[in-house]
């Protein structure tokens, strides 16, 4: 049954994306730990943390967001049914037009640097001197916004093509840079953080150098083309605007605990930001290389009318997400403590910062399986060129997180400075705040809107498919669930036995006990798989299989 040849495409891409990303990881991990031995989690790297969010956030919302989700279906529509050449033109058009798009968006971002920073951060205009640093430096960052969208144009074209290599490789690209001006230039900077600013600027120039030689070998050659009538850009566009919220869902919760953290002590908005980062280490090797290199197998499958192989190949995903999110956020719970002690508490770093990155990352965690599913699921909505209902389930995800965080985050209170957003969003916290979380709130908030997402997408797709095996899904989430459950038992009651941020650890034995806990828990994870016959087994071992040829 696994034989099916995208199955096998799919496996396939995904090992090389993954491969990739992995490396892409690592050295982002590498990025922040040089960044939080700089500037550990106060005052300058919240100021950094939030500027680089804004073009961040805008670059997943116009590129990686919308654009991807709209251009892929199309232009893998035109790869199939009209030939290269004709895809390739539309991928002039497109190319053209953004670029345009992106030079005005990036003069308008560079302009009112200043009320978006105040829509961002309103609890930053109570120190006048954090405000300040964090509007130069989303001035000065503001223009990666455009290289990095043309990146994931460029990206769109090569993964339709089936050519994963080049785009899971730049953001290594923007992690060296980061660590190279961090290193090399704020020593010298009168205000360090600024080599941050920098660093991002110059990664995504490289990042878009990057793609250009891979473009040319597979046929693209740029010249500007302004046949912006013509009827796919229409088409494209009318993709666009419903992508534009629901495939950025996960950012705009971002969004929101980034706001309401501005507003609680100093320091939450740098724990969630560190949180968030490790988050991503399993997401982005997995969910998102799946995703990534499912979304152009389902567009064909799509084009090609085969709709049986569609929900072979999205019930085949989804059972590996179950199979490896679910014992990553249960390890993710367990050793949050031990992983944020052994990489980062050292230099500005220290123990406070690890005990609130490490309460931040145990609550991010339990919406790793709702993040990693959303993944996969948005992607067979764009491919079937539906974007509104992903847009509808986001806009209620957004609503539930957005109470949820007020709920879960406690009191805050607005100081003589604030604006009309933060005295309103304190005054609504002083009346419906039930628990007193604080940041660990607002990024548990943000998983149970990931669930709600994920849960919600699948139901409305496994009916519009209508033979979508769901509950042999459900399952699978049972069994893999009580196998991660017991997994973790025996690491909890090692990792407890331990003091792990005290003056006395030793960063030798707690490093050799915490590979230690990382290889039992994998071991007993995959025995119990084994012992247990879970028919997700086979498919791991294909996988092997498959990455190994």
């Amino acid at each position: 049954v696994y034989a099916m040849d995208d199955v096998g495409s799919i496996t396939r891409a995904a090992g090389v994306v993954s491969f990739f990303t992995l490396l892409s990881r690592l050295t982002g991990l590498l990025r922040d730990m040089v960044v939080g031995y700089l500037f550990g989690a106060q005052g300058m790297a919240d100021a950094f943390f939030v500027a680089f969010r804004i073009p961040n956030l805008l670059r997943r919302l116009t590129a990686e967001g919308a654009l991807t989700a709209g251009f892929i279906p199309v232009f893998t529509d035109y790869l199939t049914n009209q030939g290269k050449a004709e895809a390739m033109r539309v991928a002039r058009i497109v190319f053209t037009f953004l670029g345009l798009f992106l030079a005005v968006l990036t003069l308008l971002g560079m302009l009112f640097a200043a009320p978006l920073t105040q829509l961002f951060a309103p609890g930053f205009l109570a120190d006048r001197g954090k405000f300040g640093l964090t509007v130069f430096l989303t001035r000065l960052m503001f223009p990666y916004v455009f290289f990095v969208s043309l990146v994931a144009l460029a990206m769109g074209v090569l993964n339709s093509l089936r050519h994963f290599m080049a785009p899971a490789l730049s953001p290594v690209l923007l992690n060296l840079s980061i660590i190279c001006c961090a290193i090399l230039f704020s020593p010298w900077m009168e205000i360090p953080v600024i080599s941050l600013g920098y660093g991002v600027l110059l990664g995504g120039v490289a990042q878009l150098l990057l793609q250009l030689p891979y473009l040319s070998r597979q046929g693209f050659t740029y010249s500007p083309d302004f046949h912006f009538k013509d009827p796919v850009l229409k088409r494209l566009l009318f993709l666009m605007g419903p992508a534009f919220i629901g495939a950025a869902v996960y950012q705009i919760n971002v969004l929101v605990s980034t706001i309401f953290a501005s507003m609680l002590p100093e320091g939450s908005v740098s724990y969630l930001y560190y949180a968030d980062r490790l988050l991503q280490f399993p997401l982005g090797i997995f969910a998102v290389a799946l995703g990534t290199a499912a979304l152009p197998s389902f567009s064909s499958l799509v084009a090609k009318k085969e709709y049986d192989e569609l929900n072979l190949g999205l019930s085949y995903s989804l059972r590996l997400v179950n199979f490896i999110s679910l014992p990553a956020a249960l390890g993710l719970m367990t050793v949050s403590v031990p992983i944020f002690s052994l990489l980062f508490q050292r230099g500005a770093f220290d123990a406070n910062a690890t005990l609130g990155t490490a309460q931040a990352l145990i609550y991010f965690s339990f919406g790793l399986w709702g993040f990693s599913g959303t993944k996969l699921v948005v992607p067979v909505f764009y491919a079937m060129e539906d974007t509104k209902t992903p847009v509808w389930v986001a806009f209620w995800s957004f609503v539930l997180n957005l109470f949820s965080s007020l709920i879960l985050m406690g009191e805050i209170t607005a100081g003589p400075d604030a604006n009309v957003l933060a005295r309103t969003v304190a005054v609504i916290s002083q009346n419906v705040g039930l628990f007193s979380l604080g940041h660990g709130g607002l990024a548990l908030a943000t998983s149970i809107s990931a669930t709600f997402n994920f849960l919600v997408l699948l139901f409305i797709l496994s009916r519009r498919l209508g033979r979508f095996p769901l509950g042999e899904f459900f399952l699978s989430f049972l069994r893999n669930l009580f196998n991660s459950l017991l997994m973790a038992l025996p690491l909890v009651f090692i990792v407890r036995s331990v003091d792990w941020v005290g003056t006395e650890r030793s960063l030798l034995t707690h490093g050799v006990i915490f590979l230690l806990l990382l290889g039992l828990g994998i071991l007993l994870y995959l025995a119990l798989s084994f012992l247990l016959r879970c028919p997700e087994w086979p498919i791991i071992r294909e996988i092997g299989r498959k990455m190994t040829r």
